[in-house]
């Protein structure tokens, strides 16, 4: 293959001398510098930080730089890019110029065909591909270059001076941290790394927990108000016992006037000593401890620390108005991440069952999103409820009966299990079929 230098002097062209052949040289070089940086930006931004820590544990060469570009990739990345933009830009004018001088107008015609299959296909396209499918080898090679790149200090100050004009002209978290990754991504990192049997499934499943632990609040978790055990502040000791037994929960609210008068609460153990020691006539107040409050909008991520930190495991939950919502506890934030927890006495409650004709039966109290994790064919929008017995309850405009029906969006919801002003649980019918419509659409 002929040297760029000698086709241009093929042509026959009288314009082209011999800083166009320095030109040529400065064009090539440049290409080679442009792929290499390409190769460079792909294997180090596909590079995890514990594949960087193992090469390191292993001793294989160019680790331990390498471990240091991917422990600040948001600083790394940028002067990368910009020193591969920039010889890109310098390479493709370049070669305009030169061109231009060996083959006149038409030269613009062969630039761009060159700057098109030279400069993007070999110099970029390829080179990235390469390190996708040699990541691990890619990574460790380019390491020592890019930090000497890095290193360099003027290069570092032009960059940051770019950025920080970006973020004039661009208001907002521009690239003042550099990349960011959505909890979106992480939870496809999470299912890629399952599907390719890096991790668990199980390490899958609580990975997607620790993700939307961080936007669950107290309202999603809690136990709601018409759930509640509680007992009244003149209630007998002996009572609360046999409440206590009957439904067995180790810790009980105490309210004065009303439920939303919650004034404390009593300990199954405090309760246990005071019977023992012949107490069983004094009122529940006389052993009751004093009630932790939290509002009904307050992050599950924030109250875990202070559940902690406090040493108490129930808290009152509170509406915006002050009164009582419901209750949470330890437990409850902790399901959030692990999954229920039962103990050898509880009785599993199923949350969830799928009949053969594709009809879901689900408890009226589970979330929306829970709801259509379950649905294959379509999902149940999102609104004002929360749950799929609070979307009954919004359709109906009425405290449904047995067996009534709600036909939304083309699904069937029928209430089941109505007791009282409860639905216990919410039959989900398929999308009916186009040619047979609700009678209410």
């Amino acid at each position: 293959m002929k040297p760029p230098a000698a086709v241009f002097a093929a042509a026959g062209s009288h314009n082209f001398g011999g800083r166009d052949v320095v030109l040529v040289v400065v064009v090539a070089i440049l290409i080679l510098v442009t792929g290499f940086l390409a190769a460079s930006e792909t294997a180090i931004t596909r590079t995890p930080r514990v594949r960087a820590v193992s090469f390191e544990e292993e001793g294989r060469r160019g680790a331990r730089t390498l471990l240091g570009l991917v422990e600040q990739t948001e600083r790394v990345l940028p002067v990368v890019l910009f020193a591969l933009e920039l010889c890109t830009l310098v390479a493709a004018t370049l070669v305009g110029v030169v061109a231009e001088h060996a083959f006149g107008g038409l030269g613009v015609v062969l630039a761009t065909a060159f700057e098109v299959v030279v400069i993007f296909v070999v110099a970029e396209l390829a080179p990235k591909t390469w390190a996708v499918q040699h990541t691990d080898r890619a990574a460790l090679g380019v390491a020592p270059a890019i930090r000497l790149l890095y290193a360099f200090a003027p290069l570092r100050w032009v960059t940051r001076g770019l950025i920080g004009i970006s973020n004039v002209l661009l208001p907002g978290k521009g690239m003042k941290q550099g990349p960011y990754t959505s909890d979106e991504m992480l939870r496809a990192m999470a299912d890629t790394a399952a599907d390719e049997e890096v991790i668990e499934v199980s390490e899958r499943t609580l990975i997607h927990s620790i993700i939307d632990f961080g936007d669950t609040v107290v309202r999603d978790v809690m136990v709601p108000r018409p759930d509640m055990v509680a007992v009244e502040a003149r209630a007998r000791i002996e009572d609360v016992v046999d409440i206590a037994i009957a439904v067995g929960y180790s810790r009980i609210p105490v309210y004065g006037q009303g439920i939303d008068d919650v004034i404390g609460l009593v300990f199954v153990k405090d309760l246990m000593r005071a019977e023992r020691e012949g107490k069983e006539d004094d009122p529940v107040t006389s052993i009751m401890r004093q009630a932790q409050f939290v509002p009904e909008s307050k992050r599950v991520a924030e109250l875990l620390p202070e559940m902690q930190a406090s040493n108490y495991h129930m808290a009152i939950v509170v509406d915006e108005f002050g009164g009582t919502a419901g209750l949470v506890t330890l437990e409850d934030l902790l399901e959030e991440l692990v999954g229920e927890i039962h103990d050898e006495y509880d009785t599993a409650e199923i949350g969830s069952e799928r009949l053969e004709d594709g009809t879901v039966v689900v408890n009226a109290r589970m979330p929306i999103d829970e709801v259509n994790a379950l649905l294959t064919e379509s999902e149940l929008p999102e609104g004002s409820w929360d749950t799929v017995g609070g979307l009954i309850y919004s359709q109906l405009g009425h405290v449904p009966t047995e067996g009534e029906e709600v036909h939304f969006q083309g699904h069937r919801l029928t209430a089941e299990g109505v007791s009282g002003r409860r639905i216990g649980k919410v039959r989900i019918s398929p999308p009916v079929a186009a040619e047979h419509p609700p009678a209410d659409q």
